[in-house]
């Protein structure tokens, strides 16, 4: 459990597909142990929308085996190194990524996860964007309910424009119209706001302004410093005033690691004191 300069007790978990990546995945949970960690949240893990048992039960035991416990998970968001920032709103992937909803629950329900990101997809050039925002809402409600069958969240995150110019989430403000539009259709209130403070404070955010305006529909939080997107520390983000707008706000949900680190992961962790890494007992993100 952080706690900042002002006592504020944040529940930190570190992201597997950006951490630890100097060593194969299925090592990283015990990876993430051994520095002091019991919770762990992914991209998507698999090599398609739906793996075979042996590739999910190879998963699973490698976090059984180490002790932790996934507390976020991406649903297929196509090959993100090539530049994709998900599938959500892209025609003629409907069945890729509905495919990956119906994997993520299913699974989720072995390794107890309850939050599912949802990556919205980049603008295609020459499509209809109305189009896509009408798919969108779709394939947010098809993910929606499918994972309020199982007591779990579907968030919404936005990107910044210098790093992911075709992405049209943007700002938080966006995300929040599109949450209210999933809500709305789905008459359901499991979709809420990914605040990854590293793409809104890149996109020229106000932090503290955004977490005190949007708090009740934040479901989780994810961290790394600007510029860079290195750990805590190397940039110019004050983290505190932002975790204090969120305790606030009455956030209790997790704080995830999402960061490139400088130097090896398990060097990276020098800001967290070992003491508090740990969690508390909860294993959900707050809805």
């Amino acid at each position: 459990m952080v706690e900042n300069s002002e006592g504020l007790a944040i529940d930190p978990d570190v992201n597997l597909s950006i951490l630890f990546t100097e060593m194969p995945l299925l090592a990283r949970p015990a990876a993430a142990a051994a520095c002091g960690f019991d919770a762990v949240e992914l991209w998507w893990p698999f090599t398609s929308a739906t793996p075979g048992d042996r590739e999910l039960d190879d998963l699973s035991e490698a976090l059984g085996e180490a002790g932790v416990r996934v507390v976020g998970l991406n649903f297929d968001a196509g090959d993100m190194a090539a530049g994709s920032r998900g599938l959500v709103s892209l025609p003629g992937e409907e069945r890729r990524f509905r495919d990956s909803v119906d994997t993520a629950t299913a699974w989720a329900q072995r390794v107890g996860c309850r939050a599912f990101n949802a990556l919205y997809g980049n603008r295609i050039q020459g499509a209809d964007h109305r189009a896509q925002d009408e798919l969108a809402l779709e394939n947010l409600a098809y993910a929606a309910q499918a994972a309020a069958r199982i007591g779990a969240t579907i968030l919404i995150e936005t990107q910044n424009p210098a790093d992911s110019p075709d992405y049209p989430l943007t700002r938080a403000a966006e995300a929040i119209a599109v949450i209210n539009q999933v809500r709305q259709r789905t008459n359901a209130e499991n979709v809420a706001l990914l605040a990854d403070l590293y793409h809104l404070h890149r996109a020229g955010e106000d932090l503290v302004a955004t977490v005190t305006a949007y708090g009740p529909s934040i479901g989780h939080v994810q961290v790394a410093d600007d510029p860079g997107r290195h750990q805590p520390g190397t940039g110019v983000i004050e983290f505190d005033p932002v975790f204090a707008a969120l305790a606030g706000a009455g956030y209790g949900g997790y704080v995830g690691l999402e960061y490139r680190p400088l130097g090896r992961s398990a060097e990276s962790f020098d800001w967290l004191p070992l003491e508090q890494r740990r969690t508390s007992a909860r294993n959900e993100v707050a809805p």
